[in-house]
């Protein structure tokens, strides 16, 4: 008869009771301007054929949802300790299930999110976007980061992205798919990336498998990247196989990252916000999870030290004319003040300064 299941789902109930059964593989995330590795995903893994999604449809028909997705944050979690320097882990988390206290308690089994990318992985639609909003806000007081996962599919839209402001976006595999023989998914990528970089995002390729994708979004500037191409999952913190390595700068080479402001990049002092104030501007204000919060500077006409926002934070590989357009549109008040640099992680990497930016820019005809 149509309609009917044609496959019984896996029973959950005894991997909910013996944990050891659901264990957890890591796939690197790439940074492509330094051919390294910003950080790895966490995959949940299930004995038998069944893939997750079979995994996770089995639970939500069987009521143990959540548990199911907290057994996966927990296992997900304790491996951070063990994360590579200067890496971040990023977790999924279903938005619908990211309320319920099961999932809180697994959250909160690390009281501390620091170097942890809180991932929302969903494929039906979020209407209560407000309260989505209040806890995302939650986990990034506690020192994590946000991702958007599927970002150009039909469920995380642009309003999604507005609303939500994530520090990552991923692009749906739809789009990367091919997208060297396809200029409409190198179109729409673009328009991502671009309203990524207004809200201070890191776009991510996310199913990267051809050298020619590959260097289709290298062509982009989009910063992070991930896909077997670059690293299959692994039960351990891999690192990047010296071919890949290779691969990986000789398309980002040729990708003429010249015209980047990397090489304008100016070091900067740190220091916590509750530090005494240094004889010397500027300096980059920072949080408890060492984020930067704001900035110190000198006014030019008294001499006198004063506290300014980050008004924009740029990334290595963003275009130097388009750093200067988004800097120039900012509010009056501030719209003359360096330009913050970040990497991945959210560590700062320097300043730019308006001078240099504008000094470096191409003429315009």
């Amino acid at each position: 008869m149509l309609g009917t299941r044609t496959a019984r789902l896996p029973d959950c109930r005894p991997l909910l009771a013996d944990s050891d059964d659901l264990t957890m593989v890591f796939q690197p995330i790439v940074d492509l301007a330094g051919a390294t590795i910003a950080g790895y995903e966490a995959l949940a893994r299930f004995p038998g054929a069944a893939g997750p999604d079979v995994w996770f449809a089995a639970a939500a028909e069987a009521g143990v949802a959540e548990e199911l997705e907290a057994l996966a944050i927990h296992k997900a979690l304790a491996a951070v300790d063990l994360l590579p320097p200067d890496t971040f882990l990023t977790v999924n988390v279903s938005p619908h299930l990211l309320g319920s206290a099961t999932v809180q308690e697994a959250l909160a089994s690390r009281p501390a999110l620091h170097r942890v990318v809180v991932e929302l992985t969903e494929h039906t639609p979020v209407h209560d976007l407000a309260t989505l909003r209040r806890q995302c806000d939650d986990l990034r007081a506690r020192g994590a980061l946000i991702a958007l996962d599927d970002a150009g599919s039909g469920y995380s839209g642009l309003q999604q992205l507005a609303v939500l402001r994530p520090q990552v976006v991923k692009l749906d595999r739809a789009l990367v798919s091919d997208a060297d023989t396809d200029p409409v998914r190198v179109a729409l990528a673009q328009m991502l990336g671009e309203f990524a970089g207004r809200i201070d995002a890191w776009l991510l390729a996310e199913g990267i498998e051809t050298p020619a994708e590959l260097a289709a979004f290298a062509q982009l500037g989009v910063p992070l990247a991930q896909g077997w191409l670059l690293g299959r999952p692994s039960a351990g913190f891999a690192p990047l196989s010296a071919g890949v390595t290779a691969l990986v700068r000789a398309q980002v080479a040729r990708a003429r990252l010249s015209d980047t402001v990397a090489g304008l990049l100016r070091p900067v002092r740190q220091q916590a916000v509750d530090e005494g104030r240094p004889l010397v501007a500027p300096v980059v204000l920072l949080g408890a999870q060492g984020e930067p919060t704001g900035l110190l500077l000198q006014d030019p006409r008294t001499g006198e030290l004063y506290q300014a926002p980050v008004s924009l934070r740029v990334h290595p590989t963003t275009d130097v004319t388009e750093a200067l357009d988004r800097a120039l549109t900012r509010p009056a008040a501030v719209r003359f003040d360096p330009v913050l640099c970040t990497d991945p992680s959210g560590h700062v990497l320097g300043l730019l300064r308006m001078e240099d930016l504008a000094a470096a820019a191409p003429r315009r005809g």
